[in-house]
């Protein structure tokens, strides 16, 4: 991995999971690392443990509730009132949920948190970044069977009846549309953005309120898992490689190049995501 010293860097859902586990390797790196977090508790003891597992005392806390377009709002300006330039944006913060339930901005929570909370944090800050240049987003989703797609007509299960896991396919099938259509808007500015599918890990997501077959089936499986520090490698590969410097527009797994489903491709569906995006989050 290349060392990061001097380098700032802002990884959302930091707190457990995937993003702990990367922004401890950010930090192993020498970056200074901005933890996103919802619960100033468990956001103080993650970064206690990421200072201590990395011998780098330059990992800070911001807290936000990544659901709350508010707060998204308020965490850019945070960020932006105490840090002169972002060199690395790691959009990871995502979940399922299995039942539907509607945002403090009334929109489905999965659509919110999962897709409109980046979209939204990652526009706030791209003045930032386009002045740290060269710099790069990761948006961090998973590998989706090539039929998945976005049902445009009925983008908040309003319609048909919700599931949790059709919602959680949805929006990160949102997240490559996002990263495909931003990735033509930021050429010639020195900023790359692509998108990186992790593996499947040990974690808790998802783990409330899955049905009680999945939660035996999870449980059977877990051993074989990887740990959630080997599918940051991957993350960290995308933030880090030299061979990456320039590449933008594309969709990683395990430090190749993956194909994404079908619809992701399409620029008629990328535009309209966008729209229907740009709509919703006011921007």
């Amino acid at each position: 991995m290349t060392a990061m010293t001097g380098k700032v860097t802002l990884v959302t859902g930091a707190n457990s999971g995937l993003g702990k586990a990367t922004a401890l390797g950010l930090a192993k790196l020498g970056a200074r690392v901005v933890m996103v977090c919802r619960s100033r508790e468990r956001g103080e003891a993650a970064r206690q443990e990421i200072i201590a597992g990395s011998g780098n005392p330059a990992v800070d806390l911001l807290l936000a509730d990544l659901s709350s377009q508010a707060a998204v709002r308020q965490l850019a300006q945070d960020f932006k009132a105490t840090y002169p330039r972002l060199d690395v944006l790691v959009n990871n913060a995502g979940g399922v949920f299995m039942s539907r339930s509607v945002s403090a901005d009334g929109i489905e929570y999965s659509l919110a948190f999962n897709h409109l909370a980046s979209f939204l944090l990652t526009h706030l800050l791209l003045d930032v970044l386009k002045a740290s240049a060269p710099a790069r987003i990761v948006n961090v989703t998973t590998r989706l069977g090539n039929t998945v797609a976005i049902n445009f007509d009925d983008l908040q299960f309003e319609k048909r009846p919700y599931n949790g896991l059709r919602a959680y396919s949805e929006t990160k099938l949102a997240n490559i549309l996002f990263t495909y259509k931003l990735a033509r808007q930021l050429q010639g500015t020195g900023v790359t953005v692509n998108c990186v599918h992790p593996g499947v890990f040990k974690s808790n997501f998802g783990s409330e309120g899955m049905p009680a077959m999945m939660r035996v089936l999870g449980a059977l499986f877990r051993p074989f898992m990887a740990e959630a520090e080997q599918a940051a490698q991957r993350v960290l590969y995308v933030v880090t490689a030299p061979e990456l410097e320039g590449v933008s527009g594309k969709y990683f797994g395990n430090r190749q190049e993956l194909t994404s489903p079908q619809q992701s491709y399409d620029e008629a569906a990328q535009e309209r995501l966008w729209q229907v995006s740009t709509a919703l989050t006011g921007l």
